[in-house]
């Protein structure tokens, strides 16, 4: 009998960090992934990537137990995928937010502006991921305009 094993996409570039679980999380994994897209030069819309790994670092801190947050960002087959790994064993769930709410539309976000996304099990909780496809753009990926130190353009 044959069998073959599922392909998994190649992976070219890896990026692994800890991030202690408090609201500076955000900014920091925002800035570790416009620098991944920079030195990677992934050719992807940097400010939606930067946007929709805020919203899952958000909801982790906001809707788990967690000491520790770690974000993978990964590039390779025509993409650009984040995960956010947090000890919470719940699955998130997109909720029917009004127009005017000021919290809940996170995953919405996610969902509308990511190519795809999801989230699965892990040892310690769960991941949740979105990916971002390539832009045949040449113009999209790194925005080499000065910042200052939180990451804002100057």
């Amino acid at each position: 009998m044959d069998t073959m094993a599922p392909t998994r996409p190649a992976v070219r570039n890896l990026r692994r960090t800890s991030l202690a679980a408090t609201p500076a999380a955000a900014a920091e994994a925002r800035g570790q992934v416009r620098e991944a897209i920079c030195a990677w030069e992934v050719p992807v819309d940097q400010p939606v990537a930067a946007l929709l790994t805020s919203e899952l670092v958000t909801n982790a801190i906001m809707h788990g137990p967690n000491q520790t947050i770690t974000l993978v960002i990964t590039s390779g087959c025509d993409e650009l995928r984040v995960d956010v790994h947090d000890t919470s064993r719940s699955a998130p769930a997109p909720v029917d937010a009004p127009v005017d709410a000021e919290a809940g539309r996170g995953l919405m976000l996610v969902a509308s502006l990511s190519t795809d996304w999801g989230f699965y099990r892990t040892p310690a909780g769960k991941a949740v991921y979105f990916t971002l496809a390539f832009s045949d753009d040449p113009d999209e990926g790194c925005d080499r305009s000065p910042k200052d130190r939180r990451g804002h353009v100057r």
